[in-house]
Protein backbone atom coordinates (compact mmCIF):
# COMPACT_ATOMS: atom_id res chain seq x y z
CA UNK A 1 0.00 0.00 0.00
CA UNK A 2 2.96 1.88 0.75
CA UNK A 3 4.51 1.69 -2.55
CA UNK A 4 1.16 2.45 -4.39
CA UNK A 5 0.77 5.86 -3.09
CA UNK A 6 4.46 6.51 -3.17
CA UNK A 7 3.51 5.57 -7.34
CA UNK A 8 0.69 7.90 -7.40
CA UNK A 9 2.99 10.97 -5.60
CA UNK A 10 5.44 10.26 -8.12
CA UNK A 11 2.64 10.50 -11.66
CA UNK A 12 1.55 14.12 -9.71
CA UNK A 13 4.93 15.35 -10.05
CA UNK A 14 5.27 14.37 -13.59
CA UNK A 15 4.26 17.97 -14.64
CA UNK A 16 6.64 19.18 -12.24
CA UNK A 17 9.38 17.21 -13.59
CA UNK A 18 8.48 18.03 -16.96
CA UNK A 19 8.70 22.05 -16.19
CA UNK A 20 12.14 21.08 -13.95
CA UNK A 21 13.84 19.53 -17.07
CA UNK A 22 12.70 22.47 -19.07
CA UNK A 23 14.09 25.01 -16.63
CA UNK A 24 17.37 23.26 -16.15
CA UNK A 25 18.19 23.17 -19.93
CA UNK A 26 17.24 26.99 -20.00
CA UNK A 27 20.09 27.60 -17.15
CA UNK A 28 22.53 25.23 -18.78
CA UNK A 29 21.34 27.15 -22.23
CA UNK A 30 22.29 30.38 -20.03
CA UNK A 31 25.59 29.40 -18.74
CA UNK A 32 27.09 29.78 -22.62
CA UNK A 33 27.17 33.56 -21.60
CA UNK A 34 30.41 32.47 -20.12
CA UNK A 35 31.90 30.14 -23.09
CA UNK A 36 35.01 29.98 -21.42
CA UNK A 37 33.89 28.53 -18.50
CA UNK A 38 31.15 26.31 -20.16
CA UNK A 39 33.49 24.81 -22.64
CA UNK A 40 36.24 23.60 -19.56
CA UNK A 41 32.39 21.95 -18.17
CA UNK A 42 31.73 20.15 -20.98
CA UNK A 43 35.54 18.82 -22.43
CA UNK A 44 35.88 17.52 -18.72
CA UNK A 45 32.57 15.57 -19.25
CA UNK A 46 33.81 14.73 -23.00
CA UNK A 47 37.11 13.50 -21.44
CA UNK A 48 35.65 11.38 -18.14
CA UNK A 49 33.01 9.28 -21.26
CA UNK A 50 36.00 8.64 -23.25
CA UNK A 51 37.88 7.35 -21.07
CA UNK A 52 34.85 5.46 -19.44
CA UNK A 53 33.72 4.30 -22.70
CA UNK A 54 37.18 3.18 -24.26
CA UNK A 55 39.66 2.68 -21.43
CA UNK A 56 38.17 2.18 -17.98
CA UNK A 57 34.97 2.09 -16.05
CA UNK A 58 36.08 3.03 -12.90
CA UNK A 59 33.68 0.65 -11.31
CA UNK A 60 35.36 -0.11 -8.05
CA UNK A 61 35.67 3.90 -7.82
CA UNK A 62 31.76 4.25 -7.86
CA UNK A 63 30.69 1.74 -5.46
CA UNK A 64 33.03 3.23 -3.39
CA UNK A 65 31.34 6.26 -3.44
CA UNK A 66 28.09 4.37 -3.49
CA UNK A 67 28.36 2.73 -0.73
CA UNK A 68 29.79 5.86 1.46
CA UNK A 69 27.10 7.89 0.03
CA UNK A 70 24.66 5.46 1.74
CA UNK A 71 26.36 5.48 4.64
CA UNK A 72 26.13 9.25 5.11
CA UNK A 73 22.92 9.78 4.18
CA UNK A 74 21.98 6.98 6.95
CA UNK A 75 24.43 8.56 9.32
CA UNK A 76 21.81 12.06 8.84
CA UNK A 77 18.67 10.27 9.31
CA UNK A 78 19.64 8.79 12.69
CA UNK A 79 20.52 5.54 11.40
CA UNK A 80 22.89 3.24 12.68
CA UNK A 81 25.22 0.94 10.42
CA UNK A 82 25.66 -2.55 11.01
CA UNK A 83 28.05 -3.19 8.36
CA UNK A 84 29.74 -1.76 5.05
CA UNK A 85 31.16 -3.75 2.22
CA UNK A 86 33.05 -2.55 -0.84
CA UNK A 87 33.95 -4.63 -3.84
CA UNK A 88 35.09 -3.90 -7.48
CA UNK A 89 31.74 -4.29 -8.88
CA UNK A 90 29.39 -4.06 -6.15
CA UNK A 91 28.99 -3.69 -2.40
CA UNK A 92 26.08 -3.08 0.27
CA UNK A 93 25.75 -1.04 3.25
CA UNK A 94 23.97 -2.89 6.28
CA UNK A 95 21.53 -0.26 8.24
CA UNK A 96 20.05 -0.41 11.43
CA UNK A 97 16.66 0.67 9.14
CA UNK A 98 16.37 2.31 5.97
CA UNK A 99 14.23 5.27 3.88
CA UNK A 100 13.82 6.74 0.73
CA UNK A 101 15.82 9.04 0.98
CA UNK A 102 18.92 6.41 1.92
CA UNK A 103 18.08 3.91 -0.80
CA UNK A 104 18.21 6.47 -3.69
CA UNK A 105 21.12 9.06 -2.22
CA UNK A 106 23.39 7.88 -4.25
CA UNK A 107 21.59 8.08 -7.78
CA UNK A 108 21.40 11.90 -7.35
CA UNK A 109 24.00 12.90 -4.68
CA UNK A 110 27.12 13.36 -6.71
CA UNK A 111 30.14 12.28 -4.51
CA UNK A 112 32.79 12.80 -5.89
CA UNK A 113 31.69 16.46 -7.10
CA UNK A 114 30.44 17.62 -4.00
CA UNK A 115 33.91 16.31 -2.61
CA UNK A 116 35.50 18.65 -5.07
CA UNK A 117 33.64 21.39 -4.47
CA UNK A 118 34.51 21.15 -0.14
CA UNK A 119 37.84 20.73 -1.02
CA UNK A 120 37.97 23.62 -3.45
CA UNK A 121 35.81 25.81 -1.22
CA UNK A 122 38.14 24.65 1.96
CA UNK A 123 41.40 25.89 -0.17
CA UNK A 124 40.21 29.02 -0.61
CA UNK A 125 40.26 29.60 2.78
CA UNK A 126 43.92 29.79 3.20
CA UNK A 127 45.03 31.29 -0.54
CA UNK A 128 43.13 32.86 -3.87
CA UNK A 129 41.66 30.04 -5.62
CA UNK A 130 40.80 32.14 -9.00
CA UNK A 131 44.00 31.15 -11.14
CA UNK A 132 42.59 27.68 -10.61
CA UNK A 133 38.99 27.88 -11.14
CA UNK A 134 39.11 26.19 -14.72
CA UNK A 135 40.90 23.71 -13.56
CA UNK A 136 38.04 23.13 -10.72
CA UNK A 137 35.37 23.44 -13.19
CA UNK A 138 37.20 20.97 -15.75
CA UNK A 139 37.36 18.85 -12.61
CA UNK A 140 33.70 19.36 -11.77
CA UNK A 141 32.72 18.26 -15.57
CA UNK A 142 34.47 15.67 -15.10
CA UNK A 143 33.40 14.16 -11.65
CA UNK A 144 29.41 15.15 -12.75
CA UNK A 145 29.81 13.23 -15.86
CA UNK A 146 31.17 10.51 -13.74
CA UNK A 147 28.14 10.24 -11.70
CA UNK A 148 25.43 10.56 -14.37
CA UNK A 149 27.40 8.00 -16.31
CA UNK A 150 27.55 5.65 -13.38
CA UNK A 151 24.02 6.01 -12.56
CA UNK A 152 22.71 5.17 -15.49
CA UNK A 153 24.59 2.62 -16.27
CA UNK A 154 23.92 0.75 -12.29
CA UNK A 155 20.21 1.55 -12.81
CA UNK A 156 19.78 -0.19 -16.41
CA UNK A 157 22.14 -2.91 -16.05
CA UNK A 158 21.09 -4.55 -12.94
CA UNK A 159 18.24 -5.41 -10.58
CA UNK A 160 18.67 -2.50 -7.97
CA UNK A 161 16.80 -3.40 -4.53
CA UNK A 162 17.18 -0.08 -3.73
CA UNK A 163 14.24 1.02 -5.53
CA UNK A 164 12.28 -1.08 -4.32
CA UNK A 165 13.40 0.04 -0.88
CA UNK A 166 12.95 3.58 -1.65
CA UNK A 167 9.19 2.76 -3.10
CA UNK A 168 9.18 0.76 -6.48
CA UNK A 169 10.59 1.64 -9.66
CA UNK A 170 8.43 4.80 -10.89
CA UNK A 171 8.39 6.78 -7.91
CA UNK A 172 12.65 6.05 -7.98
CA UNK A 173 12.76 6.72 -11.32
CA UNK A 174 10.92 9.96 -10.79
CA UNK A 175 12.39 11.17 -7.83
CA UNK A 176 16.12 10.32 -9.00
CA UNK A 177 15.45 12.56 -12.67
CA UNK A 178 14.25 15.07 -10.19
CA UNK A 179 16.52 15.50 -8.12
CA UNK A 180 19.06 15.08 -10.73
CA UNK A 181 17.51 17.91 -12.58
CA UNK A 182 17.90 20.08 -9.47
CA UNK A 183 21.84 19.11 -8.56
CA UNK A 184 22.37 20.17 -12.12
CA UNK A 185 20.48 23.66 -11.95
CA UNK A 186 22.67 24.74 -8.54
CA UNK A 187 25.30 23.50 -10.20
CA UNK A 188 24.59 26.11 -12.94
CA UNK A 189 23.77 28.90 -10.29
CA UNK A 190 27.35 28.44 -8.61
CA UNK A 191 28.88 28.28 -11.81
CA UNK A 192 27.75 30.99 -13.64
CA UNK A 193 26.22 33.63 -11.06
CA UNK A 194 25.61 36.32 -13.52
CA UNK A 195 23.82 34.48 -16.58
CA UNK A 196 21.47 32.40 -14.30
CA UNK A 197 18.44 33.16 -11.81
CA UNK A 198 17.07 30.24 -9.86
CA UNK A 199 14.58 32.59 -8.39
CA UNK A 200 12.83 32.67 -11.88
CA UNK A 201 13.50 29.33 -13.10
CA UNK A 202 11.69 28.21 -9.83
CA UNK A 203 8.71 30.70 -10.57
CA UNK A 204 8.49 29.13 -14.04
CA UNK A 205 7.95 25.94 -12.73
CA UNK A 206 5.30 26.90 -10.19
CA UNK A 207 3.84 28.49 -12.80
CA UNK A 208 3.47 25.65 -15.63
CA UNK A 209 2.87 23.06 -12.85
CA UNK A 210 -0.20 25.02 -11.64
CA UNK A 211 -1.26 25.77 -14.73
CA UNK A 212 -1.34 22.31 -16.68
CA UNK A 213 -2.88 20.83 -13.07
CA UNK A 214 -5.47 23.70 -13.35
CA UNK A 215 -6.63 22.47 -16.95
CA UNK A 216 -6.00 19.13 -16.32
CA UNK A 217 -8.95 19.53 -13.42
CA UNK A 218 -11.25 21.61 -14.94
CA UNK A 219 -11.14 19.41 -17.98
CA UNK A 220 -12.38 16.14 -15.34
CA UNK A 221 -14.70 18.13 -13.86
CA UNK A 222 -16.63 19.75 -17.05
CA UNK A 223 -16.34 15.86 -18.26
CA UNK A 224 -17.62 14.12 -15.09
CA UNK A 225 -20.45 17.33 -13.81
CA UNK A 226 -21.61 18.82 -16.95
Amino acid sequence: MRNFIKTVIAVLFLPTLFFVAGQTARLLYAGFGNLQTMLCLLVGGAVYAGIHFWLYNFSCMYVLGHELTHAVAAVLCGCRIKDIYVGKDSGYVKLTQCNAFVALAPYFVPAYSVALGVVYCGLELWRDMTPYRLFFVFALGFFTAFHFIQTFKTLFEAQQPDLKLAGGKVFSAVSITLVNLMVLAVMCKILFPQQVSLTQALYNVWGGTYNTWRILVNYIIERTFM
